[in-house]
């Protein structure tokens, strides 16, 4: 099955980002942080609902690390490359806290003194990496809310192929497109159809990034029936969906 490209946010603080001033050694001011955590849950949308927790484990960059060449980005513009790994200007690292970030910067490209203001001046407010899921663990839990314990869902992250980090301008944050996306990706390279059923009822665009098995371009459209389904299965799921969720008649 193919994975899908995901990608998680960290606030600046949490990231602990730093700029270090160039030395008589190494000409270039630095950016060092950490674009993720280890061990830390979040919440990815609402988990109590159509999102999950989610944590990464201890070693989930070994491989890629010794594998990759990623990169360092502005807002994951691949035309905005502050530094790489092949080029020593990148240097990636596994650490306690989690994936260590120790970059170059070289102010003669525009963008990356740009980066430098922006993040004087506070309006570069997080980082970020874009990864894909080699191996994760999905768990059942019990959270304590103020109305009792509720069911949910916990997403441990065990193993990532990394392609860059960024400094992002606009952390994903709950209830937003970019949550929504996160989680229907994370379904989707899941592969559970069920998990997708379940969330669908709270929000029915959920079911947009459900993957479905290709077909012949003759029998695609709206109107065509995919394999395993009856005829407009999907609109059809989508429609009960929506109903469930506005509590309409169906």
């Amino acid at each position: 099955m193919t994975r899908i490209e995901e990608r998680r946010d960290l606030a600046l603080a949490t990231a602990g980002v730093q700029l270090r001033a160039a030395d008589d050694e190494q000409k270039t001011r630095r950016f060092g942080g950490h674009a993720a955590v280890f061990n830390q849950r979040t919440a990815i949308g609402n988990p109590l609902t159509w999102g999950f927790y989610e944590e990464v484990a201890p070693g989930a960059f070994s491989k890629t690390l010794t594998e990759g060449d990623a990169r360092f980005l502005v807002d994951h513009d691949t035309r905005l490359v502050v530094s790489r790994v092949s080029a020593d200007s990148l240097r990636l690292s596994q650490d306690k806290v989690g994936l260590a970030v120790d970059a170059d910067l070289d102010e003669r490209l525009s963008y990356v003194s740009d980066l430098v203001v922006n993040l004087e001046n506070k309006n570069v407010t997080g980082m970020s990496f874009g990864f894909r899921v080699v191996k994760d663990d999905w768990e059942t839990i019990s959270v304590e809310t103020s109305e009792g314990d509720v069911e949910a869902e916990l997403r441990t992250i065990r193993e990532v192929q990394l392609f860059e980090v960024s400094a992002v301008t606009f952390p994903a944050y709950e209830g937003t497109d970019a949550a929504l996306r996160s989680v229907g990706v994370a379904l989707a390279a899941r592969g559970d159809a069920a998990a997708f059923d379940r969330r669908a009822e709270h929000r029915p665009e959920l079911l947009d990034f459900r993957h479905e098995p290709a077909v012949p371009a003759a029998t695609r459209g709206s109107d065509a029936t995919q394999p395993g389904e009856t005829t407009g299965g999907r609109q059809a799921m989508r429609m009960k969906a929506l109903a469930a969720r506005y509590r309409l008649a169906r």
